[in-house]
Formats: C-alpha cells, sequence, structure tokens
C-alpha cells in the first residue's frame, strides 16, 4: 500500500470525525482466534521519542514510511492486530488496515526516551474510557521499576488503578514489567533471570483483580531459564520481541522455544520484523508466524 501522507491531513483537517466514524464500522473479532494463539505487530516507540532503528537514529520518524510496513505486516496470514499509540492507530483507521484485526492502545508513553523522569511513566496515552468508545479491544502498559528512583513508585500505582479501569470495562491489559536501572545515563531493564521473575511477580498482583490482566514478557539472556521464569505466574502471556542485534536467527530460536511454554500465547513484535536487516518485511514477518 503506498500511503499518501497529504491525503492523510487533509482528512484530519476537515473531517476529524472520519476516525471516529471509521471506528465505529470496524469490523471485529475475539482477541484470540480459532489458533488460540495471538501475533501482534509493535509500533508504539514514536510516541516515546525513541525512533531510532539499529544505526538510524530517526528511522521510525518517516510517517509513510512506517505505515506502509505496518500495512504490509497486517496484510500477511497469521497476524492478528496490532499494538500502537492513539495517533498511528488513527492513521491506520483511515487507511482501513484494522478491519478485523485485533488493536491494542498503548496507555502510558510520559517516560520519553533519556528524560530526567522517565521512570515517572505518566499515562499520556488512550485511556481506558477511550479505548472502548472506540471499540478497541485491549491496551497495554509499560512496567518499568527502579528502587533508586521515586518516580517508579507512581507509575506502579497509576498501572494498578488502569489494571482496576480495564477490568472494570472487561477490556485486557496487557503489562510489560522490568526491573530496571539507570547506566551511563540511560535506563537499562535487566533481563536476568532473578530480576525478570520479580518484574512478573509485581506485575501480576496489580490491581483487585487480574482476571483481565496479560503479562508482555521478554526473553531472559539465557533462554535456558525462561520455563523457571514463566511458573511465577499463571496468567496468559505472550513475549515481547524486542531487538534482535545482528543475529535474527538466534532470537528466533529463542523465540521458538519460549513459545512452547504452557502460558505463553503468542508474540509481540515491532522493530525487529518492521525493520529487518535484509529489508524484507514479509519474510520477517511470516518467519515470526511460523514459529507459532
Amino acid at each position: 500500500m503506498s500511503v499518501r501522507i497529504g491525503e492523510l491531513a487533509r482528512i484530519r483537517s476537515r473531517h476529524p470525525e472520519a476516525i471516529a466514524e471509521a471506528a465505529a464500522r470496524r469490523g471485529r473479532r475475539p482477541l484470540l482466534g480459532e489458533s488460540g494463539r495471538l501475533m501482534v505487530i509493535a509500533a508504539d516507540h514514536p510516541a516515546r521519542g525513541a525512533l531510532s532503528v539499529g544505526d538510524r537514529p530517526l528511522a521510525m520518524a518517516a510517517r509513510p514510511d512506517l505505515l506502509e510496513r505496518l500495512c504490509l505486516a497486517l496484510s500477511r496470514p497469521g497476524v492478528d492486530g496490532v499494538l500502537a499509540s492513539a495517533d498511528v492507530l488513527d492513521d491506520l483507521l483511515l487507511l482501513g488496515a484494522l478491519e478485523n484485526k485485533v488493536v491494542i492502545g498503548s496507555m502510558n508513553r510520559g517516560g520519553l526516551a533519556g528524560a530526567a523522569f522517565e521512570m515517572d511513566d505518566r499515562f499520556t496515552g488512550p485511556r481506558a474510557e477511550d479505548l472502548a468508545a472506540l471499540g478497541f479491544d485491549a491496551g497495554k502498559l509499560l512496567l518499568r521499576i527502579d528502587p533508586g528512583d521515586a518516580g517508579s513508585l507512581r507509575t506502579l500505582h497509576t498501572a494498578a488503578r488502569t489494571v482496576d479501569e480495564m477490568a472494570a470495562r472487561r477490556l485486557p491489559v496487557f503489562v510489560e514489567p522490568f526491573l530496571s536501572r539507570r547506566s551511563g545515563g540511560r535506563v537499562v531493564n535487566d533481563l536476568g533471570a532473578e530480576a525478570v521473575t520479580r518484574a512478573i511477580a509485581i506485575a501480576s498482583g496489580l490491581g483487585g483483580t487480574s482476571a483481565y490482566t496479560w503479562l508482555k514478557v521478554p526473553v531472559t539472556e539465557d533462554p535456558a531459564d525462561m520455563a523457571r521464569v514463566m511458573e511465577t505466574s499463571t496468567l496468559p502471556a505472550v513475549l515481547l520481541g524486542g531487538d534482535v542485534g545482528g543475529d535474527q536467527d538466534a532470537a528466533y530460536e529463542r523465540w521458538r522455544s519460549a513459545l512452547r511454554l504452557p502460558t505463553v500465547q503468542g508474540l509481540v513484535a515491532g522493530r525487529s520484523l518492521l525493520y529487518p536487516a535484509d529489508g524484507d518485511v514479509a519474510r520477517a514477518v511470516d518467519t515470526a508466524v511460523g514459529l507459532l
């Protein structure tokens, strides 16, 4: 699909109600389809100011290119839906790319990459009421916990209340938990088995009920630890397909192994599939789907 940014801007300026109208007529589907597995493409990075891919610092800033990659990924067999911020989802609605797809709104993007307040991750994205009003299917929140940063407490408290608000509307919420720390001015997530275990335990206990809570978890530094780590909770989980570095095949093998675990229901991957090293988005997405 060729995306004409001028046409999107024209609709937004003259007919802003077109977004809500597109949401109202969008065909919907269950969160889990017949396969019982979930394959979601993530594109919520720009709203946190995280625009880089590899050695290209502004790769995700080119919106027409990002939308074309997303539309291609969503068109591939076996792809269930998308996770994105409100502006990206609005664009995809106008493009008609969300028909019969799972739509997940990214709820907290206030912890801007590199900011002094990064751990105070305010909920600046869609609220539970917004997701319900637009007929979207779920929300996602990022929960980074740094014991040395008081901003984490505000994030933790707000995350718990958001779990309650989503449950009140019977909307699933995907919680992405990390134990984190600052190193050299950057926030670094600890992917060791003990840290991931503690993060999962904390995330699972948020709110007044966990009935509608899912986990979005990274594969540990040592994939052999994943079976023990995932015994920490009975909540359904999806894998976080983060940056894969230079060895995409090794990353796929880590995902394949973790997808066999009983609580793991699927995969959510973003830059690694939208911006693969060889540039072939369709092949990268099809390979990831094949892992399920």
